[in-house]
């Protein structure tokens, strides 16, 4: 796949930030998304999020998985280190980066399919070690590049595009990180700019484990069967020379709504989600009192937004392991092989 870039000249009246940056040094190339998909929003909020924070590009490390929004890396921050790891093993993959170089701000980005399916071990382990990284999932209920069949967090009782129903419970992620001991918890919905930008900058400054659901829309989805319109339809009826798609482009669906209201945000299918953003007086710093919260709105149908939890003094897993204040990959020979009478008295110690 093509992926085309970005022009490199910016207006010379462009905001600069702290750094010296504009908002177009923090993007990457051209989305081959659908237009009006909920990964595209995101992307544009890690943006935003990262030019208000004065971040450093090549401060930053970008590790992702596989399915379409592990594909959103490419879409920003082009000028950061990044690694498109193979399916369900980005927080592996993170986790080695992040101990031998504790330096960097590390984005694992990954999708429903990727982590609460053939990743949900890796998510486990990743958040119960205390990694410092801020792991975001781009929520939308689908494998996306496999034609729409339900992942693990669709909800019981949804309909696909080919009207089949989910009988599944679903995998609540926000509430196994929770569990897990994630020490900064929170979700948000990709077309709630006003809510998401200033989640995802607690998330980046937060030290430790950071989890950001954001229930994403799907675009690619939504054309209903028996539609004589729909892709389906035309592929049945007609004498094709070659496979070909098209998604009609849709509008990105946006929200603004004030905290402690649920307000209802209809699909581009016609599905409806019950979003609930959390009231100020959420105490952000009760475990167990979020885990109460979140289920007693999950059995009125309703998906909380906001923070969660944090734990502003939670060590990461630097501080588990105790290791050596600086980045492993700036040891030299001398302090990595400090002579056989060190390693007698380390072996001794473990008799």
């Amino acid at each position: 796949m093509t992926y085309l870039p970005k022009p490199r000249i910016h207006h010379p009246s462009l905001q600069r930030n702290r750094v010296g940056f504009t908002r177009r040094d923090y993007e990457g190339a051209m989305s081959t998304l659908c237009a009006g998909c909920g990964h595209d929003s995101i992307s544009a909020a890690i943006i935003q999020a990262c030019w208000e924070l004065d971040i450093q590009p090549h401060r930053v490390a970008k590790i992702s998985g596989i399915g379409c929004s592990s594909k959103t890396p490419t879409y920003f921050l082009s000028a950061s280190h990044g690694f498109n790891a193979v399916h369900g093993r980005m927080p592996s993959v993170l986790t080695g980066a992040n101990l031998a170089n504790r330096e960097l701000m590390y984005l694992g980005i990954s999708g429903d399919g990727d982590s609460a399916s053939i990743g949900i071990g890796q998510f486990v382990h990743a958040v119960r070690r205390g990694v410092n990284m801020v792991y975001i999932v781009e929520n939308n209920g689908v494998y996306g590049l496999t034609k729409g069949q339900f992942s693990a967090t669709a909800d019981q009782g949804s309909k696909s595009k080919k009207g089949a129903i989910n009988t599944d419970a679903p995998v609540d992620m926000v509430g196994m990180a929770l569990q897990l001991g994630a020490s900064f918890v929170a979700r948000s919905f990709s077309g709630d700019k006003a809510q998401l930008v200033p989640t995802l900058k607690a998330a980046m400054t937060h030290v430790g484990t950071s989890f950001v659901d954001v229930i994403s829309p799907c675009v690619a989805f939504n054309n209903h069967p028996g539609s004589t319109k729909s892709y389906d339809y035309v592929r049945e009826h007609n004498h094709a020379l070659c496979q070909m798609d098209f998604i009609a482009p849709q509008d990105a669906i946006s929200v603004d709504y004030p905290a402690g209201e649920v307000r209802e945000v209809r699909q581009h299918d016609g599905s409806v989600l019950l979003l609930h953003k959390l009231p100020a007086s959420h105490d952000t710093g009760d475990r167990v009192a979020a885990m109460n919260y979140l289920h007693a709105c999950q059995a009125r149908g309703e998906i909380v937004t906001g923070l969660l939890y944090v734990d502003p003094d939670a060590p990461d897993l630097h501080a588990h392991l105790d290791t050596v204040p600086v980045a492993f990959n700036t040891l030299h020979e001398r302090e990595l092989c400090p002579g056989s009478a060190i390693l007698a008295q380390i072996n001794a110690g473990l008799r």
